[in-house]
């Protein structure tokens, strides 16, 4: 639209609060551009006949018509201009890309409760968290459950079972599934289990810190390291929370803390919330925006897209002063104390959210760098594709989604493919569905920016293949693991260790990977393993073997020498064991 055009259609407006928008075409289904509010709809419309900046006469430029509606106060436009920014992502607009939380811990409403991390707890799970390292939290997990044997199976696997799973054998689980322990045992461990995640850390840190002394009396050092850095993680789990900070004064119960970072055209909010003085809830929310705008404008859009759904909080303390001082006004009427703390306690606690904030920052620049370096438009949704079987048994193919450089969990797929021991065909075959899923409308997601290929130049070829045949045109290249080499239809890249786009590959394939295997073992869960038919093999030297070695697979890989190394394995029994796995490989 030119300057005369925006004149005459701003001279049709009334003279009323109310929301506009910007579309990139005659239609009222054309991409919407940008979307304000106004108190006044025709004096704000006709101010764009000469706008401030670039960014915005860009946007005019390119703007077929101007669409409105009219409100009945300056709040409603408020917040309508923020759900209409969150449904049609304006690429004009500051935007809430996703809202990615920090992991919990659930123990589910079952008569024999499950534990397991999660970000979408089940409705009336016990849940505790969240926390801010997941790689810690796993460790403690698993603490727990070696501790107390808490199950972390679906209810698919757990039920109808006639004989405990790996876990079991594993010191995982102590196997309520087949009476191994009695209900009443096992939901006593579920109730030290939640003291210790309510705050009792003892229950769980003093049984190891036993088992480390043993190991380093016994001169078994290497355990007793494990063991130490285990109970490191096991005691400073609740060390993030006992920073709970007492911020609410008088009668203000809740406080939502918001730090933000600006880069590039990407922002993250980092947001901390304080009931009652304690520390509950930390979480952070990535932002597209055009660049130019400052840290004030997104964190306007942000409070403004943010709370429109939600209840808001007595107080919000903030890094910077929100630039809209119509959102400022809203924020009066509804009673919230804002604030931009300097100095004190408060100010202690923004600094706190910037460094949520800043974690991990360096992702932001990593579709970017991919797509500049496989010289394509963006990079910003990434599917990875692996596949997993057993000489040919139980196969089955990974579909994971990453967007801005983050698992979508909730957009994850998986599938079962025919049983045979052909990598490129499965592979081919798991492809060929997705590319057929989307040309025919049967999958509810959008399609990625390229997809990445778990494998060398064989499995980037029967990719490449399945997408020849059924016309399906996303860009794929695969990653190797064997040297991290980066395959693509031109040729072989071989990026820098450092290079941010190869983390991101490297994240994306080891997750594509982890989801294959772990829905390979769900497939083969009858725990029956080639060790169950060997002379001298009973249970308690099976749990040891799996226990020292971790897998079937491992314990075929080692050699007599170190499976004599196992408590009750002779000579003879680690031939025979030799000789059975031996004979499953061939096979």
């Amino acid at each position: 639209m030119d300057a005369e055009a925006v004149r005459e259609r701003a001279g049709d407006l009334p003279t009323e609060p109310g929301v506009y928008r910007f579309l990139g075409g005659d239609s009222e289904d054309a991409t919407v551009l940008y979307v304000g509010k106004a108190v006044d709809l025709r004096d704000r419309v006709r101010s764009y006949a000469d706008p401030r900046g670039e960014r915005i006469r860009q946007m005019v430029d390119r703007a077929g018509t101007i669409d409105t509606v009219v409100t009945d106060t300056e709040t409603q436009a408020l917040l309508l201009e923020a759900n209409l920014i969150k449904r049609h992502q304006p690429r004009y607009n500051v935007r809430l890309k996703d809202d990615k939380s920090y992991p919990l811990v659930q123990l589910t409403d079952h008569p024999v409760p499950r534990i397991e991390i999660t970000r979408d707890p089940d409705e009336n799970a016990t849940v505790y968290g969240p926390f801010t390292d997941k790689g810690r939290l796993e460790t403690v997990l698993k603490a727990v459950r070696e501790t107390y044997g808490l199950r972390g199976c679906s209810d698919h696997k757990y039920a109808d079972r006639d004989r405990p799973c790996l876990d079991y054998e594993m010191g995982l689980c102590t196997a309520p599934c087949t009476g191994e322990i009695s209900e009443a045992d096992y939901r006593a461990d579920c109730e030290t289990v939640q003291r210790f995640f309510e705050g009792e850390t003892g229950v769980v840190a003093d049984p190891i810190r036993r088992e480390m002394n043993e190991a380093a009396q016994q001169e078994a050092f290497e355990r007793a390291a494990n063991l130490r850095d285990r109970l490191k993680a096991v005691e400073s789990l609740h060390a993030e929370s006992s920073d709970a900070v007492a911020t609410a004064t008088g009668e203000q119960r809740t406080v939502d803390v918001l730090g933000v970072t600006v880069e590039g055209e990407r922002a993250t909010v980092a947001r901390l919330q304080s009931v009652d003085g304690s520390l509950v809830e930390r979480e952070r929310h990535r932002l597209n925006y055009p660049e130019g705008e400052g840290a004030g404008a997104v964190l306007g859009a942000f409070v403004a897209q943010y709370y429109a759904e939600r209840d808001l909080p007595d107080a919000l303390l903030l890094s910077d002063r929100p630039d809209d001082a119509e959102l400022r006004s809203w924020l009066d009427r509804e009673g919230v104390d804002l604030r931009v703390p300097g100095a004190g306690r408060e100010a202690t606690l923004v600094d706190l959210a910037l460094k949520n904030a800043r974690r991990r920052g360096g992702d932001r620049d990593e579709t970017a760098a991919l797509a500049d370096a496989l010289g394509l438009d963006r990079a910003e949704r990434i599917e990875g594709f692996d596949v997993s079987h057993a000489q040919g048994r139980s196969a089955v193919g990974s579909d994971v989604t990453f967007v801005d450089g983050s698992p979508e969990k909730a957009a994850y797929r998986r599938k079962r493919l025919p049983d045979r021991n052909d990598d490129y065909a499965n592979m081919r075959s798991l492809v060929r569905w997705r590319a057929e899923r989307a040309i025919e409308g049967r999958d509810d997601r959008a399609d990625p920016d390229l997809l990445l290929i778990d494998g060398g130049e064989g499995q980037l070829g029967a990719a490449r293949d399945a997408l020849a045949e059924t016309g399906w045109d996303v860009p794929a290249v695969a990653l190797a693991k064997s040297e991290e080499l980066v395959v693509t239809p031109e040729g072989v890249e071989h990026w820098p260790d450092d290079a941010p786009q190869l983390h991101l590959l490297q994240r994306v394939r080891d997750e594509a990977h982890r989801f294959a295997v772990q829905y390979h073992q769900t497939l083969r869960d009858d725990v029956s393993t080639p060790l169950d038919e060997v002379p001298g093999v009973g249970p308690e030297t099976r749990k040891r073997l799996l226990g020292q070695f971790g897998s079937v697979e491992a314990i075929r890989d080692a050699s007599l020498e170190e499976l004599q190394s196992v408590e009750g394995v002779g000579e003879v029994t680690a031939e025979s064991i030799e000789r059975a796995l031996s004979a499953v490989r061939s096979n």
